[in-house]
């Protein structure tokens, strides 16, 4: 009899344990739909409101901001171009023919020799590419795509200016995804200061709304690609004996002279009072004596870009010079 009283309690403390698991079970869906209410009601009806996807008139934004906008045209035209031909081997002229507006084809673009999981990675920055090119045309009219020179032997010159020297044999950016993802070092990392630059100059929410986002999605590839470059940080890159991070500081150490505007630029390995609170060299996100993003002006993009330490002459990735206002305004005073 005393058994059978003991398997009875038990019996009842444990129907009385899940009566209590589904009472708070209940409460934690009560509450979980109450909040997800809530935050319906806080949240603005996008579907009513209008959104800067969508093709805005020119009239709400001003001209400033339009210039602003567009400029950073040259760079998403570069690095689309770039990962997509590296990744798949064919770019905006299959995978986007309308956004190129009938601008001229890349000269000596082509596949990279990738691994698999690298040839993932730029796919997926390559259509990010494309969608940063949809983003800024659905604010602004945008330009043709501007006549890039993504040879190897182009990058080949950068990186001999780097190292005030020739590499032999010359730097092939598509050889491997090692080099790849060297040459990448160039490029997003220069269009997402300018995007940092840009933002307080802009007079509308639509713009600053826009450039925000553009500078997330930039501000990540660079972190990506710093990141991975950082995990083989002290590998030789073959066959020039040299460290994966030296190169990173000497391609920093050029732009920051391209620039002409102070230090703004640094690899992925600092001295250590040059790092986060001066308490480490690691340097996998660049930043500032507060960890904050460096800005730069459309003047010292084009410097870099063009490789000659002058905005009013063409050259480097843009042998005919970059496009929009404020670009041809450098041109036509040369």
């Amino acid at each position: 009899m005393k058994t059978l009283y003991v398997a009875l309690a038990q019996q009842q403390i444990k129907a009385r344990k899940l009566e209590e698991a589904a009472m708070e079970l209940r409460s934690f869906l009560t509450l979980t739909l109450l909040t997800y209410l809530i935050l319906l009601l806080l949240i603005p009806n996008t579907s009513a409101s209008p959104s800067f996807h969508r093709r805005k008139s020119l009239g709400r934004v001003s001209t400033s901001d339009v210039d602003y906008l567009e400029f950073p045209l040259n760079l998403e035209y570069l690095e689309a171009e770039f990962f997509l031909w590296g990744a798949l081997g064919y770019g905006l002229d299959k995978v986007a023919p309308n956004l190129t507006m009938g601008g001229p084809p890349p000269i000596g673009v082509r596949k990279a020799y990738l691994d698999s999981l690298t040839k993932n990675i730029i796919t997926q920055f390559a259509y990010q590419e494309v969608g940063h090119l949809r983003a800024i045309k659905n604010v602004v009219r945008g330009f043709p795509r501007p006549l890039l020179d993504l040879s190897a032997g182009s990058f080949a010159k950068v990186m001999d200016k780097a190292f005030g020297r020739k590499l032999l044999p010359p730097f092939d950016p598509y050889a491997n995804s090692l080099n790849f993802l060297l040459a990448s070092y160039v490029i997003p990392y220069v269009g997402l200061t300018g995007y940092v630059g840009a933002n307080p100059l802009l007079s509308s929410a639509t713009s600053r709304r826009l450039v925000a986002g553009l500078l997330g999605v930039e501000s990540a590839q660079d972190a990506v690609i710093r990141a991975y470059l950082y995990e083989h940080a002290y590998e030789k890159v073959h066959p020039y004996g040299i460290t994966v991070a030296e190169f990173t500081i000497r391609l920093s150490v050029l732009r920051n002279q391209l620039g002409k505007a102070g230090w703004k630029d640094e690899g992925i390995v600092v001295p250590l009072g040059k790092g986060a609170e001066g308490k480490i060299s690691g340097n996998v996100i660049v930043g500032d004596d507060y960890s904050v993003s460096y800005d730069r002006t459309p003047e010292e993009i084009l410097r870099i870009v063009y490789g000659g330490a002058d905005e009013r002459v063409p050259g480097g990735f843009f042998p005919r010079g970059a496009d929009g206002r404020i670009a041809k305004s450098y041109l036509h005073s040369a």
